[in-house]
């Protein structure tokens, strides 16, 4: 029996969904302008391209709409002279201010009551539109079979596409304004499979600005600007734009967001150099190139005695410190947004951020979000090298089924990697560790010495850089390699302190060993049972006793035995300083 009331009726039709990019921040920034402007275009672009396509506005809300159409081939060409009308109107505008739509299509049945629409082919032109880009259109594959060739638009196929509360797969095709589609590649005969490319964030570095009065330190402050970006280029996850564009704007008074608008970057770098004395100072600030927020400022003051190991020093710690602010702010980006309408790189993004929660469910979500990264793009490479890391933490912890079938997974997905990109320092560093983790010392290291060498700026590569040292029987070297991982980053991740914290105790630095596990918010067993070991080597068998009772509490079963297995030393007189110190806290052997 139909639960449908008598004024409700059921008819095929091509439904648009648009919706404004960003409204929440254009609002919070410019409430009274950003709805005046958004009243203009209303009455000047969006009203008469629907009149002119014989639409009906169904509903509208603070920044959005929904039309419905009899054609759908009108219903794409009102979208696409819209979006292309828009696309020129913004083109004089700060990004600050410019209102960008993304726009859905989709051609379905709808339920029609009291002048409202409903069901599924509304739906699913929602869904597609969160899968636009700004200023972009996505359409349905009912509407590209629909409109064939009838517009001078080419489309490219996104292939099946899973959206939120829609049960089956819905093929998405983007528009391609005012271009043909790409030719489709060749696949063993067959065609390829649908790809969609790695958005990388990008960032530009203005000209530090001498403000010293002393033209010798122009120099300085040039060279110091070309290491800064030949330095972020090494992180191959991040777009930089070259030095001679840039450099085009030296000494010239030019605003954040007129460098992000011209070279299309998200990302802009300012910075100064300053001589006072017998001491040089160094100001730098990254920029959100869309709304010209200030997310983050540092100030390095240093002596005068030697400029260039001044230069080396100040450019490493911009360039580590720089790419975490990026990712963090790429991050809250993502955040802010549906998890559909993510792009590879935010999904791997999304990955790394649960992968270092620890815990078991973020590291399933975790896996979940780089299988989407890698489905979008089979051949990124980053991709498949933060599967196998996210994996071997599952492998690690014992958060997997099957340890064999987790254990090829690994070695199959770094393999797969390593074959895509040799150069990505990530894809090394990961392969370092796992081979660390099979005791394969000498693999780990030659793995490790190419993430170093490919990028020395990485915080990740140059702690596991100390972990490594420190297994190999070398903990005062590994410190001073974890101490400078912190000091590259220091937003570091909590578990920095847990790699000091083995570093000190291999080394037989006790007290310092005990600090710095002490720092652990969330510790474990691994951190109460080296607590309990640095306890006893001290004589205090009072808190020895209490961290092994922790050990314990965690883990009825533990043996000091099983856990030796969990380490790494390549010495044996490491391992026994271990068993030792376990032992002397009493716990069982």
């Amino acid at each position: 029996m139909s639960m449908e009331g008598p004024n409700v009726q059921r008819r095929l039709a091509a439904i648009v969904a648009a919706d404004v990019v960003g409204y929440s921040r254009l609002m919070e920034v410019d409430e009274a302008g950003t709805l005046a402007r958004l009243k203009t275009v209303r009455l000047e672009l969006i009203d008469p391209a629907i009149a002119n396509c014989k639409g009906r506005i169904i509903k509208t809300t603070g920044d959005g709409l929904l039309v419905e159409f009899q054609s759908v081939t009108e219903a794409l060409r009102c979208a696409v002279d819209f979006q292309e009308r828009m696309a020129r109107r913004n083109r004089d505008m700060p990004a600050s201010r410019a209102l960008l739509y993304r726009i859905g299509i989709n051609l379905g049945d709808v339920i029609v009551e009291e002048g409202d629409i409903f069901g599924d082919g509304v739906n699913v032109a929602a869904r597609l539109e969160t899968l636009a880009e700004p200023g972009g259109i996505c359409i349905s594959g009912a509407v590209r079979d629909q409109v064939a060739d009838r517009l001078s638009v080419g489309f490219q196929d996104l292939g099946e596409q899973h959206v939120k509360n829609i049960s089956r797969a819905i093929r998405v095709f983007k528009v391609l304004l005012n271009r043909k589609a790409p030719e489709p590649a060749d696949v063993a005969g067959g065609q390829a499979p649908p790809q969609m490319s790695v958005r990388k964030p990008s960032i530009a570095v203005l000209p530090f600005a001498n403000m010293s009065g002393d033209p010798e330190q122009e120099f300085f402050a040039d060279g110091l600007t070309e290491d800064i970006i030949t330095e972020l280029s090494r992180f191959r996850q991040l777009l930089v734009i070259s030095r001679n564009a840039v450099f085009v704007h030296k000494g010239k008074p030019i605003k954040a967001q007129q460098i992000a608008r011209e070279f299309g970057v998200d990302y802009v770098v300012e910075g100064s150099v300053r001589k006072a004395a017998d001491r040089v100072r160094v100001t730098v600030q990254l920029i959100d190139g869309e709304t010209e927020t200030h997310l983050w400022a540092e100030r390095y003051d240093r002596k005068l005695e030697d400029i260039f190991a001044i230069q080396d020093e100040v450019t490493s710690s911009i360039a580590a410190t720089l790419f975490g602010r990026v990712e963090a702010a790429r991050h809250d980006r993502v955040h802010r947004k549906p998890t559909d309408s993510m792009a590879a790189y935010e999904y791997v993004l999304t990955g790394k951020v649960l992968h270092h929660w620890s815990n078991r469910e973020s590291n399933a979500q975790a896996i979940g979000m780089l299988d989407k990264a890698i489905a979008l793009d089979p051949n990124y490479a980053h991709a498949h090298a933060w599967k196998a890391c996210v994996t071997g933490q599952a492998w690690l912890n014992g958060w997997c089924e099957d340890r064999a079938a987790s254990e090829r997974l690994i070695l199959e997905e770094l393999q797969t990697a390593l074959s895509l990109d040799d150069n990505d320092a990530d894809v090394h560093r990961i392969l370092a560790a796992v081979k660390l983790n099979f005791n394969e010392h000498d693999k780990a290291a030659y793995h490790q010495n190419r993430a170093l060498g490919l990028n020395p700026n990485s915080d990740l590569i140059v702690v596991q850089q100390g972990e490594l040292l420190t297994w190999l029987g070398r903990p005062a070297e590994g410190i001073e390699w974890i101490r400078r991982a912190m000091r590259l980053n220091p937003y570091h991740p909590e578990r920095f302190w847990s790699h000091l914290g083995r570093a000190q105790y291999t080394g037989r630095d006790y007290a310092d060993a005990i600090e710095s596990f002490s720092k652990l918010t969330a510790p474990d067993q691994t951190h109460d049972a080296f607590l309990a070991a640095s306890s006893a080597r001290l004589g205090n068998r009072v808190a020895a006793a209490a961290h092994a009772q922790e050990v314990l509490a965690r883990q009825q079963n533990f043996t000091v035995g099983a856990f030796l297995q969990t380490l790494h030393y390549r010495q044996p007189s490491d391992t026994e300083h271990v068993r030792e110190g376990l032992l002397k806290a009493g716990l069982p052997s």
